[in-house]
């Protein structure tokens, strides 16, 4: 595999870049393996990564069933942050970014992380409490939180109309070490490093059976043949049902979908992530120039992948609320992830009621930001067969006990998150 380094980059640079070799091995099937992980994107190829890094288990096959990283973890607006009220999600969380601030290195590959900051809007006094009770949090467990006022927020991104007839904006919540990470080269980071480390990523192999028996898992069966494996761990997001209905038992998911959109390339105009707090409305700009901007779920449940020309119309009206000068701009594209929405909007990483089936699912609007720490989770909690503490909250039986982790107090529905 190859290694990278500014050298390197230059010197093939000099030749016509000819001396590249892929990322990852394109590996074959074998009959059998310690574990098989279901999922090619970022959450399962960093389980993968972590199995073997951390657990020294390197018997492991990746199947995905088309190209890695082309499922959600390619459709997502790319934000990192660590800015939760509940303390089980602030810990994970905030696990899952110190992990993205040393994941160049544990990768040994340049996944762009870029710490330019989160802004959330506030534009009311009931929004400065929540906000400040949300940031007293994040700060009593030792995370960064700042609460900026109007000036502060004029400092922050000039470009914001600050007395928009509809929501002025009375100041914000900001998290300096939040910020942005292009997806495609975290996945393709994640990949490289799993595969270095002797991992199997076999593509175009999709899971079409769990092999059950006396409870317990035996393997996979695909349309490149059955994979024999003591323990297998679920990382298909909104696909999580489909999977679990073949090992016989349900989870309480709703698959929803959520927009997100890119313009033209411009010149540096967002310089953080900021998020429109009345609106759900929330915007950032890639390297390339591009505004990256996306809205709330489109209320229904689908697989489509496509989103609707309601929701559309409603991210880009409440955009231009809050950036007038966004009416001037074209929108190049727009796709649509898969959402896997939890009752509470909090995920499970977890064991399963079957014996050696593991699982991280429900991400709802978390799993980009969530990648490193639900693979770090995920593959201890698969090694030891135990839950770490950071994810001992998040199972599949806590809406039974009563222990919900509803972020948002929206209520006990997906659709309501």
């Amino acid at each position: 595999m190859p290694q990278y380094s500014a050298f390197r980059i230059f010197a093939e640079g000099l030749r016509g870049n000819t001396g590249w070799q892929p990322a990852w091995r394109k590996a074959r099937p074998k009959p059998r393996y310690q574990v098989v992980i279901v999922g090619g994107g970022g959450h399962g190829l960093a389980t993968a990564f972590y199995l073997a890094e951390l657990h020294g288990i390197r018997d492991v096959a990746v199947v995905e069933r088309g190209l890695v990283g082309q499922g959600n973890t390619g459709r997502n607006t790319t934000i990192v942050r660590s800015n939760y009220l509940l303390p089980e999600n602030n810990r994970f969380y905030e696990h899952s970014l110190k992990l993205w601030e040393g994941l160049e290195r544990s990768l040994g590959y340049n996944v762009m992380m870029s710490q330019r900051g989160v802004l959330n809007l506030f534009h009311n006094d009931a929004q400065k409490a929540a906000y400040t009770r949300r940031g007293n949090a994040m700060r009593l467990n030792g995370i960064d939180a700042e609460l900026v006022d109007r000036e502060g927020v004029r400092a922050l991104c000039p470009i914001i109309d600050l007395d928009n007839g509809r929501y002025p904006v009375m100041g914000g919540l900001l998290q300096r070490r939040g910020g942005t990470a292009p997806h495609d080269a975290v996945a393709w980071g994640f990949a490289k490093a799993a595969s270095d480390r002797g991992i199997d990523i076999i593509e175009h192999c999709e899971v079409t059976g769990l092999l059950v028996e006396g409870g317990a898992i035996r393997g996979v069966r695909t349309t490149r043949g059955e994979i024999a494996a003591a323990k297998v761990g679920l990382a298909v997001a909104g696909h999580t049902s489909t999977l679990t209905a073949m090992a016989g038992f349900d989870v309480p998911i709703e698959t929803h979908l959520l927009q997100a959109f890119v313009s033209e390339g411009l010149k540096p105009l967002v310089d953080c992530v900021v998020t429109f707090g009345a609106g759900h409305f929330y915007i950032s700009q890639s390297d390339k120039g591009g505004l990256v901007f996306g809205g709330g779920l489109d209320g229904y449940a689908s697989y489509g992948q496509r989103g609707t020309l309601k929701e559309a119309e409603h991210v880009f009206a409440t955009g231009c609320t809050m950036i007038p000068a966004l009416k001037r701009l074209r929108a190049l594209r727009s796709w649509a992830g898969v959402m896997d929405m939890t009752p509470d909007a909090s995920p499970y990483v977890c064991r399963t009621p079957i014996s050696g089936l593991y699982m991280t699912a429900g991400w709802s609007y978390g799993g980009f930001k969530a990648t490193p720490a639900s693979g770090w989770c995920h593959a201890w909690t698969i090694a030891r067969d135990e839950p770490h503490a950071l994810n001992a909250a998040f199972t599949l039986d806590r809406f039974r006990e009563g222990r919900a982790l509803d972020e948002k107090g929206a209520g006990p529905f997906p659709w309501l998150q």
